[in-house]
């Protein structure tokens, strides 16, 4: 189970557990998915900040949660773009993994068919594409769930 932070089009932030992922999305696309301040089911993910547990400010133990409802629209809106981003890419693009930068390099040269591709290169591959004139994007994922 993974525990999101929900906000809806009143922007009433709230918090849910999901299976994972997959399953939020679902309810949040069927309309499922309801404030229990308001009803609204125009809903998406809010910005969360990690659960840092334990943390002690001087004598006074600090909540838990007490970073997990940024207020700022602008990055709940960056937030979910990237969700959004990232779902648009898995679903128009195939995965290759590890041999992103070979399977880009044949797509460039022309000894494989031109296709939208995504998955994982590291800083040096990337580097190499870079100076070989590879067109590609670094894309900031969000963390995978646990």
């Amino acid at each position: 189970m993974i525990v999101i932070d929900v906000r809806c089009s009143n922007d009433h932030v709230f918090e849910g557990w999901f299976k994972d992922n997959t399953s939020f999305d679902e309810q949040v696309e069927s309309g499922a998915l309801a404030c229990p301040i308001c009803g609204d089911t125009n809903t998406r993910r809010a910005l969360m900040a990690p659960n840092l547990g334990g943390m002690r400010k001087g004598k006074d133990e600090v909540s838990p949660n007490a970073a997990m409802s940024p207020r700022d629209p602008a990055l709940n809106d960056y937030v979910e773009a990237l969700y959004e981003l990232k779902k648009h890419v898995e679903e128009n693009s195939d995965y290759v993994g590890d041999k992103f930068p070979d399977e880009a390099r044949k797509i460039h040269y022309g000894e494989e068919e031109p296709r939208s591709i995504h998955g994982e290169a590291t800083p040096e591959e990337a580097e190499e594409l870079v100076e070989e004139g590879i067109d590609f994007q670094r894309i900031p994922w969000p963390k995978p769930d646990a």
